[in-house]
């Protein structure tokens, strides 16, 4: 797809049919790659905004010529019609604020052309005042048509479209997508360590693209100039956006190195073509081609290590360093989803955070709850309730949504700091964003989010504390530490030697990372628990949760 963007629009020819036939192919063939795009990648919003910003600023900085008009008005027509063919997206391609930008340039192009013909129609001197007329009300009316879409409500930004124009809007409103590790802010140091010496480079591809267009203009480096702006500003923001920055960068970074290059090597072409005896070598031309050539070379080394160490290990297979220093395989994940699938009921269903429902449907082959693919908030809200409330809660919340085993991810024995403790606050966040009774402070101990003594009793007493700590008050994690010692949170443990009434433990692998609990029938439960737990079952249920009879020790979801 942007192949065909940046391809340089074809000469004047002396069959103007000839290259018409061209621009017309390069954008249904561009057309085609953008329904490709549609359909594979929800990221395609970035493409269907800005080439309309391309375009847009072509008029602004006046190299807008009648190519770019009829390359894209057969993009924007065709792309929408292949985009609305797509189920997931339908008509949201016409009415969604992420594609409004397309269609306001797109009339706004039409206005500016019509103003254009009638300059040469009428004259220039009077179609000043038309003209402006007529470029006040293409905006003016897009502007109206937008303000009246998003109040009334029929086309609304995305959370992750609004996150991207303000970063601070999922956190604010959204915290569901601001818990996503892909929509964190990208810090200096994935820069250098994914692109390493491009990021030397960039900025001289970028004054190389902007370099002579009022001379000649290269419709292809204004498109990858622009192309470069907003991928650094937007993989800024979200750490996934980094790949739309690949490309362009690679491609900027070339551009850059081939400048520089073709400058010095310039003396080598005219050092050997000569016919001066006493002719010289300039030193600096040779130091600079050996310094590029060596950093090349270190760039090439180092995507191989990155590609290999870093982007080629699944994630539910972990490696770590042995105390000798040799390597060591964690297979926890895959350990634990082959107990699930052999030793589970085919009917079982999994309650674990959305995180893993995938991986638990992929391996294991059981129902989850939740998964990457759960758009209903309150459904993920009403898990991050389960873990977040007291065991009897939990328990009445898992009996509600008929869940027979409960699974989380605990790293404190095996300095995995990707678990279910450090993820716990969002759970919080989510759900006491749809049930108010959940307040986040309850699980800060003295302002601090801990897990030692000083933790808060609603945090030793939670569902989720609970369960990932089980046991754990037997375990030797450092030798230079006590039992109970929790390698990522570097504390002891504060709630000991509890036992658990409404859960039982079924398995833990071999690392202690994944941990699996059956939730307990009602014959099965702690006999002395028996007379509290009907009081606490027999009251009036909260609005949220369906009613829950007893009847000879035995409880039906009504």
């Amino acid at each position: 797809f942007f192949f065909l963007m940046i391809r340089r629009p074809p000469r004047s020819t002396p069959k103007p049919s000839s290259a018409a036939s061209d621009v017309y192919k390069r954008q249904v063939v561009c057309s085609v790659s953008y329904f490709y795009m549609v359909a594979s990648w929800g990221g395609y919003s970035f493409i269907i905004n800005i080439i309309p910003i391309y375009v847009l600023g072509l008029i602004l900085i006046d190299k807008f010529n009648s190519k770019v008009y009829v390359s894209y008005s057969i993009f924007y027509v065709l792309g929408t019609i292949f985009a609305i063919q797509i189920p997931f997206v339908g008509f949201q391609a016409i009415k969604s604020a992420e594609h409004l930008l397309s269609h306001g340039v797109f009339f706004i192009v039409q206005a500016f052309v019509f103003n254009q013909y009638l300059h040469k129609l009428i004259g220039t001197q009077k179609m000043k005042v038309l003209g402006r007329i007529l470029l006040v009300v293409a905006i003016g009316g897009f502007f109206l048509i937008f303000l009246i879409l998003m109040f009334s409500g029929m086309s609304r930004w995305g959370g992750r479209s609004m996150s991207l124009i303000d970063p601070t809007y999922a956190s604010k409103f959204i915290p569901i997508i601001a818990s996503v590790a892909e929509h964190q802010a990208t810090t200096w140091t994935t820069y250098f360590f994914d692109f390493q010496y491009l990021m030397i480079f960039m900025p001289a591809g970028f004054f190389f693209c902007c370099y002579g267009q009022n001379e000649k203009t290269n419709y292809g480096k204004i498109f990858i100039a622009l192309y470069g702006i907003l991928a650094i500003y937007f993989s800024c923001v979200m750490i996934r956006l980094m790949l739309v920055m690949a490309p362009v960068s690679c491609v900027l970074a070339a551009i850059g190195i081939s400048e520089i290059l073709q400058h010095f090597t310039k003396n080598f072409r005219d050092y050997f073509t000569t016919g001066d005896e006493a002719r010289t070598l300039p030193d600096l031309s040779i130091v600079v081609t050996i310094v590029i050539g060596a950093l090349l070379f270190s760039f090439l080394t180092h995507s191989t290590f990155t590609g290999a160490e870093a982007y080629s290990s699944p994630s539910v297979i972990l490696s770590g360093k042995k105390p000798g220093g040799g390597k060591e395989i964690i297979d926890d994940y895959r350990e634990a989803y082959y107990w699930l699938r052999q030793n589970t009921a085919e009917d079982a269903k999994i309650m674990s955070w959305w995180d893993y429902g995938y991986q638990i449907t992929g391996f294991s082959n059981r129902t989850v709850l939740v998964d990457n693919n759960t758009w209903n908030n309150t459904h993920i809200a009403t898990v991050g309730r389960a873990m977040s409330s007291r065991e009897p809660e939990a328990y009445r919340i898992c009996r509600m949504l008929d869940v027979d085993y409960v699974l989380v991810i605990f790293g404190g024995n095996a300095h995995y700091q990707s678990d279910d403790i450090s993820k716990f606050l969002w759970m919080v966040r989510i759900g006491g964003g749809v049930f108010p009774d959940i307040v986040e402070a309850d699980y800060y101990g003295q302002g601090q989010y801990r897990i030692d003594d000083l933790a808060t009793d609603t945090m030793k007493n939670c569902l989720m504390y609970k369960l990932c700590y089980y046991r754990f008050w037997e375990v030797q994690s450092s030798y230079s530490q006590e039992t109970g010692y929790d390698t990522v949170r570097r504390a002891v443990i504060g709630h000991k030697n509890y036992k658990l009434d409404y859960f039982t433990e079924a398995f833990t692998s071999s690392s202690w990372i994944v941990r699996i609990y059956k939730v307990n029938s009602p014959v099965n439960r702690n006999p002395a628990m028996q007379s509290n737990v009907a009081k606490f079952m027999s009251k009036k249920a909260k609005p949220t949760f369906a009613p829950i009879e007893i009847s000879n020790n035995l409880q039906t979801i009504n």
